[in-house]
């Protein structure tokens, strides 16, 4: 018989735990890569994901063909596509690692269809430090507030070790018949919009290990000056992390063996558990206010010239415009000018951060379904332990305090400086205020 690994977002060999006992099958294994964007509780990948997922199951192909297996493709509804696949190759048993959004009730029916029909179906710890029912304030209720919850994770239990490459990884003879990944189209044509996002990146597994290694060696000593955007200084990680090319046990347990002061950048690693902690527990986080109050605030709802102004890098102050060209050039933004754009959007332009969401949905890299909204919903002031809503971020500050040199705005947007501001930043502010606290009214 065969064992079926499902691979999701958990592209790589190493610390893969569903892979790892899906190796101890004598018969050997089968492993599906499944473009789902159809079924209920998966949301459609943006452009920029699309194509890191295009080279990364490129990369994950070539690892997986050392070992003489292929990597099988396939697209259309899990429901369906799995127990075609599960016949075709005669599995027995069907393995996968844990997703925690709203994906994880389709993951739960689809067990117990398997079952009913005779196949093992078995899930593995995915892509969080610890599992989101194992880490609970002392009622039993999930943590609120970033610092008591972190402090609950890093108090206790150090997360699991992880796990090798399997010693032995063996092709089934019983194969499922695939798709070609170039059919997928998930690389932009017509025009390619993605060359500067090729020159940034290179997605994989082997990719990941040198960018952690690279950082650790080399930035990690002035991550303190991780807020200057002009300055190289960051991980750069997250889009590895979201792909699962690299997971966040290898990242944690790789960061401590360094030694020093990285108690600032595992923290981050903890806002991240945090956010998909709060997705397990409350999500999907795109759709709706975490804080029910701002249901009755009157965010701009449509967009206009003032959206599109900020959408492609317009607006007249020079951190957002450069944040936005560094996002649509690159796939990515720094993450305290990601900060500064959401404000400017939701509270001086009042728009729903829904808008915003969604336009970074499409145009990051990183686009993870927890993390993303949760950040914007923290920006916005409605989210779990979000900013008081009174703390704007005004990007003229902002600039002055980060980017004083101009070196930021000036290889982005040097073209700011000569635009107009497209609104005035006192006025917009006060008028932001005013409509949250006709919210207590």
């Amino acid at each position: 018989m065969t064992t079926l690994v499902w691979l999701r977002d958990d592209l790589r060999l190493t610390d893969n735990a569903a892979l790892s006992a899906a190796a101890e099958d004598p018969d050997g294994i089968v492993v599906l890569y499944l473009l789902d964007e159809v079924s209920e509780h998966i949301r459609p990948l943006g452009g920029a994901a699309k194509w890191w997922l295009h080279h990364s199951l490129h990369s994950l192909q070539q690892s997986l063909t050392h070992f003489g297996i292929p990597l099988v493709l396939r697209s259309g509804a899990a429901e369906e596509v799995i127990p075609a696949v599960v016949t075709e190759c005669a599995a027995d048993r069907v393995f996968w690692n844990r997703r925690y959004g709203p994906a994880r009730e389709h993951d739960a029916k689809l067990k117990a269809v398997l079952r009913q029909s005779g196949v093992a179906a078995h899930s593995y710890p995915g892509d969080v430090l610890f599992e989101p029912w194992t880490v609970t304030s002392q009622s039993g209720e999930p943590y609120q507030v970033y610092s008591a919850f972190w402090r609950t994770c890093t108090s206790g239990r150090d997360p699991a070790v992880p796990l090798s490459v399997p010693k032995h990884l063996k092709s089934s003879q019983n194969l499922a018949k695939s798709e070609s990944l170039d059919e997928w189209r998930l690389t932009p044509s017509a025009p390619d919009w993605a060359t500067g996002i090729a020159s940034r990146w290179q997605p994989g597994e082997s990719a990941a290990q040198q960018k952690l290694e690279e950082f650790l060696e080399t930035r990690a000593q002035r991550y303190s000056r991780r807020d200057f955007p002009s300055e190289d200084t960051g991980s750069e990680l997250s889009p590895y992390l979201r792909w699962g090319e690299i997971s966040p046990r290898q990242v944690w347990h790789r960061t401590l063996r360094t030694g020093g002061d990285v108690g600032l950048f595992l923290g981050e690693i903890g806002w991240r558990e945090f956010a998909k902690h709060t997705e397990f527990h409350l999500g999907p986080l795109h759709k709706r206010n975490l804080n029910s109050r701002f249901d009755a605030f009157p965010w701009r709802l449509k967009t206009d010239e003032a959206f599109v102004a900020w959408k492609s890098g317009r607006t007249g102050f020079g951190i957002v415009d450069a944040g936005m060209q560094e996002l649509w050039q690159t796939g990515f933004m720094h993450n305290r000018v990601r900060m500064i754009t959401a404000s400017l959007l939701t509270k001086n332009l009042g728009f729903d951060w829904r808008l915003g969401e969604a336009w970074f949905w499409e145009t990051l890299v990183d686009a993870d379904e927890a993390s993303n909204p949760f950040n914007w919903q923290w920006v916005a002031g409605c989210g779990a332990d979000a900013a008081p809503y009174f703390r704007i971020f005004n990007p003229d500050l902002q600039q002055k305090k980060f980017d004083a040199d101009g070196a930021y705005v000036g290889k982005w947007a040097p073209y700011s400086l000569t635009l107009p501001k497209i609104i005035d930043l006192k006025s917009t502010r006060t008028h932001a205020l005013q409509a949250y606290h006709g919210l207590a009214r």
